[in-house]
């Protein structure tokens, strides 16, 4: 554990990132996921009596994710339904706008690669949760998702049994702002009823859970582990997964997180040291 130490003041709170922290990924389900997503859109379109392929869906969802990336560089997001609307009109070169009926159907299927081709929870994320509850600690979430909105990832993480645990889970296509623009990390404070001075932030993204954090007054606590994350879609420069680890005009020596883990058990200590 590298310790530049947390503040003196008791630490009242702790958020946490999601992917590659709470939720870790294997080996090429990333690419695994992609392509069920596109499968099911496809079939899904077959019900709605309108033919598509499953190469045109994944055509499709590059364009958007390219025109998305412009969206997310600026530190904002957009609505599960918008993302749904902006791949329809790359689907169908905007000749074919979205139809009411057809909603539930392409939501369904565009959400179904994430529970088919899932990640796994941290075996240590239970037990710390727990923890952090048994120490009359606030528990929050902050998330940048993806191609899965927010209500899927809430989803999964009720059917793993750790939701319980959090008194706020903020993602950002609820809330039309992406770590890490201090915005969202405010945003959680109050719904957690702190100050960000007594939040300690948990994140494995040194711009996005570092940078981000500190930036809006929270402490930040880097989570550094090669456990659990998609090295095949790390090493792809085209992947959201890479594009996500990207520094943009920063400089990765001058992110200085307060703590850094290898481990989620390692906070327990951290935070005892912060307590005493």
């Amino acid at each position: 554990m590298h310790r530049k130490g947390l503040h003196e003041q008791c630490v009242k709170a702790v958020t946490f990132d999601l992917w590659e922290t709470l939720l870790f990924e294997r080996d090429g389900y990333s690419a695994r996921r992609s392509y069920a997503r596109c499968r099911n859109l496809a079939e899904a379109f077959k019900t709605l009596e309108v033919e598509v392929s499953v190469e045109k869906t994944n055509s499709a969802l590059k364009k958007m994710i390219s025109s998305l990336l412009k969206v997310w560089d600026t530190n904002r997001d957009v609505t599960h339904l918008d993302q749904i609307r902006l791949f329809v009109e790359y689907l169908f070169g905007g000749s074919v706008a979205v139809r009411d009926e057809w909603i539930s159907s392409l939501s369904s299927a565009y959400v179904s690669g994430f529970f088919e081709v899932p990640p796994y929870l941290n075996p240590d994320a239970n037990k710390v949760l727990k923890w952090l509850k048994s120490q009359n600690m606030f528990v929050g979430l902050i998330c940048n998702v993806g191609l899965t909105p927010g209500f899927g990832l809430r989803r999964f993480l009720e059917d793993q049994g750790v939701a319980e645990y959090f008194d706020a889970m903020i993602f950002s296509d609820e809330v039309g702002v992406r770590k890490p623009d201090p915005r969202i990390f405010h945003l959680t404070a109050e719904k957690l009823k702190v100050k960000p001075c007594d939040v300690a932030h948990v994140g494995d993204n040194l711009k996005s859970d570092v940078w981000g954090a500190k930036n809006a007054g929270f402490q930040a606590i880097y989570f550094s582990c090669d456990l659990g994350r998609d090295k095949i879609a790390e090493s792809d420069p085209t992947s959201l997964v890479y594009l996500s680890r990207k520094f943009g005009s920063l400089r990765e020596e001058n992110i200085i997180p307060d703590a850094t883990i290898t481990s989620l058990n390692m906070l327990r200590k951290i935070i005892k040291n912060g307590l005493e």
